[in-house]
């Protein structure tokens, strides 16, 4: 699939996709405010954890019309239009929302990305680069981390030494982890001394390939995110942030 690059380039404000249309349901209202996923939102209104005016509201389906007040835990909470950012994470960055030991993070790429506030979408180790998503679309996150949807995740990896054609039979066939069986979707030598392998997967195990290979005893010496879903680093510096395209996202949506 050729990927359409955003003409807006690397670095531009988000720009707002997908704003609401009233009267609109309760649980995309929670959504589009950044809460949760809409799943999770039908939770909160059974338990009632959901104001609409002051009144408690569990019933599933209701309408929220232009001007309701809707609170959550008391507090009132307003849709957000929804952002989405592709970044290409360099070395030595972590990904999480802020730190305590002052290290660098994967929310200092992005600052003035969106005005709103967006989450990454899964999450890379602190010495692998390549790409990262983050938005405020909680079902979009859901859907994207969920294994039941199996979205492909491509990665080149650079080991310590050749990787034999042992070592490459098993890791084809699967192999089994202190936390269970995992199988790649594709494996393929890049380089002509072995060291270079691409690997394909979709499970979201933590720190899944680099595990593979340590489970025989090679060190992992870069490891880089080429492709996310249907995501590639096309044009897309290392350090650098993109808006998705308003075709990119109907793509990732469409994913089963």
């Amino acid at each position: 699939m050729r990927k359409r690059t955003n003409p807006k380039g690397p670095n531009k404000p988000a720009q707002k996709l997908e704003t609401l249309t009233y009267p609109a349901r309760l649980n995309k209202f929670i959504s589009n405010a950044g809460i949760c996923s809409r799943r999770d939102a039908d939770l909160l209104i059974v338990e009632g954890k959901i104001k609409i005016n002051d009144n408690v509201v569990t019933e599933l389906g209701t309408k929220v019309e232009h001007g309701d007040v809707v609170k959550f835990n008391g507090k009132v909470i307003k849709p957000q239009n929804y952002a989405y950012i592709l970044i290409n994470k360099p070395k030595d960055y972590i990904t999480t929302m802020e730190d305590p030991e002052n290290r660098k993070t994967v929310m200092q790429l992005i600052k003035g990305a969106s005005e709103s506030r967006i989450y990454p979408v899964g999450r890379l180790d602190r010495n692998t680069t390549g790409l990262l998503l983050f938005t405020n679309d909680g079902d979009l996150s859901q859907k994207l981390t969920h294994p039941s949807y199996q979205i492909k995740k491509i990665y080149q990896v650079e080991l310590d030494k050749p990787l034999t054609a042992y070592h490459f039979e098993q890791i084809s066939q699967g192999i089994t982890l202190e936390d269970g069986d995992v199988k790649v979707d594709e494996i393929a030598i890049l380089s002509s001394d072995k060291k270079s392998i691409g690997v394909q997967v979709h499970v979201g195990k933590n720190r899944i390939v680099r595990r593979i290979f340590e489970h025989f005893e090679y060190e992992v010496i870069k490891l880089d995110r080429t492709m996310y879903g249907p995501l590639t680093k096309k044009d897309l510096p290392k350090g650098k942030w993109r808006n998705l395209t308003d075709r990119e996202v109907v793509v990732l949506k469409n994913l089963s």
